[in-house]
């Protein structure tokens, strides 16, 4: 297998001064369950910091009150639940209507685990026709079911860390550590998907490129920030960024953000809920290096 090595960054999102918020996307996130309000919050924050227009969490009805006062710009779509707190009683025939306007998709974040989820989950990748980011939990429900990968009709982009690509990948953890870069690259040319390996030197890779990420540190190994990265990805794909180049450049300003933090905050003393407020900053340091044209 060949595979080309990306080092220059994409283009960014275009963003045209005669533009409303319909113009930079309909982003839709599904996730959240009883003790996991702020998974999806966090979620959310990535997906609006990502210059996404419209940003919709769709949520178990009894965390919708801590998600909704977590942060006021985006909203909240309230679902059933079951007595474990996590969304049931729903189809994807009953959600169809709510996804039809919708741009970009996100599955998993703090959503938890069950027969329903999973069959829920099953339908969305197997008959939506939107770009789908799969993490967490989502990630976890789909080790079961991999062959929806092949039979799905978009572009999907899963962002494992090394357990839970063990768990996907049936592979033992010592042979992804070792040899990161050729099986990333042969699960996403396998199931014609996008993979963003996380972990030190994050890989991005769709089977045929690779790109190899030098932003982050060691601050971002702290609960949470996964979920702000799932967040990015998905409002990047909804203002209509391809599969690869999304997951790239936000994988690139998820870590610059937390060189950012590190540096008023200390890696330390980092947490998820402070990468949104610095991915503005990383924005700004990006567009410096993309209009001098030295890229990355």
């Amino acid at each position: 297998m060949i595979v080309d090595q990306v080092t220059e960054l994409p283009r960014p999102p275009q963003r045209p001064s005669a533009s409303h918020k319909g113009t930079f996307g309909r982003t839709l996130l599904i996730g959240g369950s009883r003790g996991m309000g702020g998974a999806i919050s966090l979620a959310g924050m990535g997906a609006l910091r990502s210059g996404a227009g419209l940003v919709y969490l769709v949520i178990p009805k009894g965390i919708a009150d801590i998600v909704a006062g977590h942060n006021p710009s985006y909203l909240t779509l309230p679902l059933p639940e079951d007595e474990s707190g996590r969304i049931d009683s729903i189809t994807y025939a009953d959600l169809k209507s709510q996804l039809e306007n919708k741009d970009a998709l996100g599955l998993g974040p703090g959503v938890g685990q069950s027969e329903h989820l999973k069959q829920l989950f099953h339908d969305i990748l197997l008959y939506e026709e939107k770009p789908i980011v799969v993490d967490a939990d989502g990630l976890n429900l789909l080790a079961g079911m991999l062959d929806v990968l092949h039979d799905g009709p978009v572009p999907r982009v899963l962002t494992p860390h090394p357990g839970e690509f063990e768990r996907l990948a049936n592979l033992p953890l010592k042979t992804i550590v070792d040899h990161r870069q050729q099986v990333a690259a042969e699960f996403a040319d396998n199931y014609d998907l996008t993979l963003v390996l996380k972990g030190e030197k994050t890989i991005v890779t769709d089977g045929h490129r690779m790109y190899v990420n030098n932003s982050g540190n060691s601050g971002l190994a702290t609960g949470g920030t996964g979920d702000v990265l799932t967040g990015l990805i998905t409002g990047l794909l909804g203002q209509g960024m391809r599969a690869f180049e999304a997951a790239q450049l936000g994988v690139y300003l998820h870590g610059l953000a937390g060189d950012l933090a590190a540096q008023q905050l200390s890696q330390p003393g980092m947490i998820s809920s402070d990468l949104p407020h610095y991915l503005g900053k990383a924005w700004l340091q990006f567009y410096a290096l993309h209009d001098s044209g030295k890229g990355a």
